[in-house]
Parts: structure tokens; C-alpha cells; sequence
């Protein structure tokens, strides 16, 4: 079999994805939390690099999608074009979410093709486990790397994660939790406001909502944080 490359069709991906699976990291993800029932056994290591060799095709993506491997999925997630993704597709995706590892690759294309603003407060709303952690995984992920969003709209965003700040299961309440460090980590003046509703939740007697809280105010008020923080903003 030739190495895939730019002209390669979905078909012959998914057969080359075939000859790297491994048992040994089959096991490995399992023990991370992995859901391996359709999965191959393939680093992400490996995948992104096979990504940067095979580019960008939005309609080879959604036909490895389609396939339901997990490598697939995730070689989707990482050669899809943003702009040509629409709100329909990914809440077509985002109901086949199974796993805390595919939501999070995919959901940096979500946000990545500006959907925030349809998406999160739908996928907050939404009661399954890994739709919902989606909507907290776009905000963690946009804090990070929309630069030129207003503060406003992270702030905004404040709300839904104290509105859910008490969903105890592990996979949202986790995403919470790093929703809420990553708006505080963005500048002065989100931190400011991340931190404010990180010491409310600590004081909760919701036990989830504290440790969200307590877990976001340590990381908020670590000196080396805060000093990387103040050198940042100037």
C-alpha cells in the first residue's frame, strides 16, 4: 500500500489506519478512559502527523467520520475545514459523542470554525454527558486561542458555568472546572471575574461546586500564574 498523501480517499485512509493499531495502546486508553470499543489502538501522535500529510478535504472528513473508528473520528476532527462546517454537522457530530478524548479534538473544530455562539449554550443545556462537556470544552479552548474575541463574551460565559458548576459527573464537571481556569488564565480582566465566581463556588455546600471552585482558585492565585499573568498584560 502507497503512503497516503492529499489525493488519498477516505477508503484507502481508513485501510491504512488499520496497519498501525496496536493492542498495547489499545489497553493504554482504556486505562485513560478511553472508549475503545471502535477504536484501532493509534496515538494521536501518530494521527496528527498523518493529518499534516494528508491536509484539509471536508468531504473526505465527513466520510472518516462517518465510519465510526475512533483514529477516523479523530483524523476527521483534525482535517476538517472550519469554514465549511456548519451547526448541523456538528450537532450531527456531537450526537455520536461517546468518549472525553473525541469531544475534546473535536470540539477545538467547533470552535475553530466559529460556532460558539449556536453551540455552547445549546451543548450546556443539553443533559448527555459528553454534548454537555462539549460546550465547556469550546469556551476552554476559545480562551485560549480567540484572541481577539472581547472579554465581554468570556465573561458572558461566566454564567453557564456557574449554572452547571454542579453537574457531578466526572467527565463535566471536570470540563467545568478547565472552562473556568482557562477564562481566569486569559487576561487581568478575566481574571478577575473567573476568580470572583471560583471563590463563590468554594464556598459552596454543593460538593461538586466546591471543588470545582477550590481546584480554579488554586491554579488562579498561584504566584508563578499570576506573575506570568501580569508580565503578559504589561
Amino acid at each position: 500500500m502507497s503512503e497516503p498523501g492529499r489525493e488519498s480517499t477516505a477508503g484507502e485512509l481508513i485501510d491504512h489506519l488499520r496497519t498501525l493499531g496496536s493492542a498495547a495502546n489499545l489497553a493504554g486508553m482504556a486505562r485513560y478512559g478511553i472508549e475503545t470499543g471502535a477504536a484501532l489502538g493509534i496515538s494521536n501522535t501518530v494521527l496528527r502527523a498523518l493529518a499534516r500529510r494528508i491536509g484539509r478535504n471536508h468531504d473526505r472528513s465527513r466520510a472518516l467520520w462517518d465510519s465510526g473508528i475512533r483514529e477516523a473520528r479523530l483524523l476527521a476532527a483534525f482535517t476538517a475545514e472550519p469554514r465549511k462546517l456548519t451547526a448541523d454537522t456538528a450537532r450531527g457530530w456531537a450526537a455520536a459523542f461517546n468518549s472525553w478524548e473525541i469531544v475534546d479534538g473535536v470540539a477545538d473544530l467547533f470552535a475553530d470554525a466559529r460556532l460558539h455562539d449556536p453551540l455552547i449554550a445549546e451543548f450546556a443545556a443539553d443533559e448527555r454527558e459528553f454534548v454537555r462537556r462539549a460546550a465547556f470544552a469550546m469556551i476552554a479552548w476559545s480562551a485560549v486561542h480567540m484572541k481577539k474575541e472581547p472579554d465581554g463574551t468570556f465573561i458572558a460565559w461566566l454564567d453557564l458555568i456557574d449554572r452547571h458548576a454542579g453537574d457531578p459527573r466526572n467527565f463535566v464537571k471536570k470540563a467545568v472546572n478547565w472552562a473556568l481556569r482557562q477564562v481566569g488564565k486569559r487576561n487581568a480582566a478575566c481574571h478577575g471575574a473567573a476568580l470572583a465566581l471560583a471563590e463563590q463556588l468554594s464556598a459552596s455546600g454543593d460538593r461538586t461546586r466546591r471543588w470545582v471552585g477550590r481546584d480554579a482558585v488554586r491554579e488562579l492565585t498561584d504566584p508563578a500564574r499570576l506573575a506570568r499573568l501580569q508580565a503578559r498584560d504589561g
